[in-house]
């Protein structure tokens, strides 16, 4: 019997630790408007974005499929039809920011667009056995257009082999300004820069990443994760100063960003060649 109840024991610690990550991603965070037709509709720690148009929406990052509930009634506390979702992009194929692909498609019924070189890595994302939705696959370059909006996919690989970076241009106060979706160029703690079997390019990746990431212009900064952009820093001032200066309106600290990245990479990368010789 005390042999029963320490296995049941176990088995509840695991489903609790793999439960644990999207809990405490999904952690909300109030919806607020960023800037021109930009909506931020992410969590706590999940940076997902609403585009509005007149012809529809376009999101950004769908998370976790357990995540899009979240994402939709931030929507609508926006006063955002969530059902008018006609583009649905991805930041790159981890399961915070792609797993809900099948059910926003299955929701809304909007156009799966994909990185070419995260084609292999989505095809596995198969939650409750739903396949992943692919309904055009992007190159470096392409543009994504809907109600007078064009977004710009940028392939900014290393994190994973078809990481995106998207841009595009926003509109407010008579003004135009450069905004930049960062995907994501942090290198994880496991990963394997020398040597690697899986993706032997990864290191070579990553310096193109970097180089492609410092030639974009840059006058608002957002990314796949709020903390890459200090957002509840930005958000608190927001709510302070309403009418003030807008705190995302922030091109020194994308430099910061890529800089602070960067020596994270070259450090773990002389690491990783010091330790192969």
């Amino acid at each position: 019997m005390r042999i029963l109840l320490c296995v049941l024991f176990c088995l509840t610690l695991s489903r609790l630790d793999a439960q644990s990550p999207a809990d405490a991603m999904n952690k909300p965070f109030p919806a607020h408007h960023v800037i021109g037709n930009i909506y931020f509709v992410g969590t706590d720690q999940l940076g997902s974005y609403l585009i509005t148009t007149p012809e529809g929406n376009i999101l950004i990052n769908s998370d976790f499929e357990a995540t899009v509930p979240g994402i939709r009634a931030s929507a609508e506390k926006l006063g955002l039809r969530f059902a008018d979702t006609k583009i649905l992009l991805g930041s790159h194929a981890h399961g915070d920011h792609m797993e809900g692909d099948a059910l926003v498609k299955e929701l809304t019924g909007a156009q799966v667009m994909v990185m070419e070189q995260d084609v292999v890595g989505l095809m596995k994302m198969v939650p409750h056995g739903k396949p992943h939705p692919i309904d055009r696959i992007l190159h470096d370059g392409d543009e994504i257009k809907l109600g007078g909006t064009t977004l710009v996919a940028h392939l900014t690989p290393g994190h994973t082999k078809g990481c995106t970076t998207f841009t595009m241009k926003a509109e407010e106060n008579g003004r135009s300004y450069n905004v930049v979706i960062l995907g994501s160029i942090g290198v994880n703690p496991n990963y394997i820069l020398v040597n690697n079997k899986v993706y032997p390019e990864i290191a070579e990746d990553y310096v193109r990443g970097f180089k492609v990431l410092r030639s974009l212009p840059v006058d608002v900064f957002l990314a796949s994760h709020g903390a890459f952009y200090n957002m509840k820093a930005k958000y608190a001032a927001l709510e302070k100063n309403p009418k003030g200066a807008n705190p995302f309106i922030d091109p020194a600290g994308y430099k910061a960003h890529l800089d602070a990245q960067e020596k994270a990479f070259q450090a773990k990368l002389a690491e990783q060649k010091a330790a192969a010789k």
